[in-house]
Order: structure tokens, then sequence, then C-alpha cells
């Protein structure tokens, strides 16, 4: 593709923006606004250019109708992932419902950057409590990027809801013959053992955000 000048960056950026955040493209009025751009002649000028390229389609019979054909973040760009909820690096913790841990959706997020997540989908965020995975530098506090799948190899960290506790735990994950171990990264601590049935994936562990005080 064509390399883009500052402005056409600028202008690629607030359209994924608002896409990310709002769901939706801006209006050439807003990219007029936010871009710093002069005119809405301008902000067309440049969207065709950009149409040109390959980077956006333009739909001029649809309202706010542009859209993107590169996903992938510009180097730097903040990824907005959901922060669900607090999950136990310890002992299991209870929560609500299952549901819970694979609703994406919150008030809260939390900023990263793109090769922290490394285009997968699905990703949503988890606080730290409790001290079992110490070993594996994951403490009380930080902050897990978590991808939702419900099937994780051996030796993965996973997010496992408990369906007869109704609870929710950090562990690495190990299906033993009749048995699931959920080991911690603690040697201090005992694994957890349980039954196959009683055991739903709700994520596994993608990247680590620690906190410094």
């Amino acid at each position: 593709m064509k390399a883009l000048s500052t402005k056409q960056q600028h202008i690629i950026d607030f359209i994924r923006h608002s896409l990310v955040e709002r769901g939706y493209p801006p209006s050439i009025r807003e990219i007029v606004s936010e871009c710093g751009i002069s005119s809405t002649s301008v902000a067309d000028y440049n969207l065709n250019i950009l149409e040109k390229a390959g980077y956006i389609r333009r739909h001029p019979e649809i309202s706010r109708g542009i859209e993107l054909l590169t996903r992938s973040p510009a180097p730097g760009y903040l990824l907005h992932i959901p922060i669900i909820g607090q999950i136990a690096a310890g002992e299991p913790i209870p929560v609500p419902t299952p549901d819970t841990w694979d609703t994406i959706a919150s008030s809260e997020t939390l900023g990263v950057t793109e090769d922290l997540t490394r285009g997968k989908e699905g990703v949503y965020a988890l606080k730290v409590k409790g001290s079992s995975m110490v070993d594996a530098l994951i403490n009380d506090g930080d902050i897990v990027l978590m991808q939702y799948v419900n099937v994780v190899e051996n030796g993965e960290m996973a997010a496992i809801w408990l369906k007869a506790e109704r609870e929710v735990t950090l562990k690495k994950f190990y299906a033993e013959p009749g048995r699931i171990r959920l080991q911690p990264a603690n040697s201090q601590m005992k694994p957890i053992y349980v039954r196959p049935d009683n055991v739903e994936i709700q994520g596994r562990v993608i990247a680590i955000i620690r906190r410094l005080v």
C-alpha cells in the first residue's frame, strides 16, 4: 500500500478509533474537526486518496459510509480492552454467574498496544487477587490479558470456572486421567484436583501487565 502522509494517517487513526469506541465511522465534519483539516473538501480529497490506495471503501449513498479495509492498528495505536472483573490467583473466589467471564462489556477499559494482543480476537482483562502464580511472575494487583477460548493445552494458564463451587480461579491447566489438575505457580501451594465435568475454561492468559507499586 502507498505510504500515508501525517494527515492521512491521522484520518485513518480517527476512523479506527471511532469504530472501536462507538461502533460506527465518523462523519466528514467530525474528521474535519478532529484531524485539524481546513474544510470538508480537503477531507474529501484525502479520503479519495485513501480509497484509491486501498485503505478505505466509501459508500456515498450511506450516511457515515466509510468502511475501513486495514484493520491492523498503526504502531503505537492503543486498543481499549475491557476489564471485566477480578480473578483469584490463590483459592478460588466466588463470582455472581459464569456469564461474568465471557461478557465482553465493561465501563472500565485498559489501553494497550497491539503488540500485546498480537491481533487476537476476544481479548479482555482481569485484575489478579492472590499470590498462587508468583513463580509465573503474576502478583496480587497485576492485570492479565485473556483471550476468550474454551479449550487450552496442558500447561497453559487459564481462567477456570468451577461449576459446582460457582467460583473462578487462575491456574495452569493439566488434563490427567479421570481428573483435571489446576496447578498454582507457587511452590508453597498445593494443586486443586477436580472432575472434568466440573470445569469450564473461560480464557487463556496472553499477556501480563504488572503493578509497579
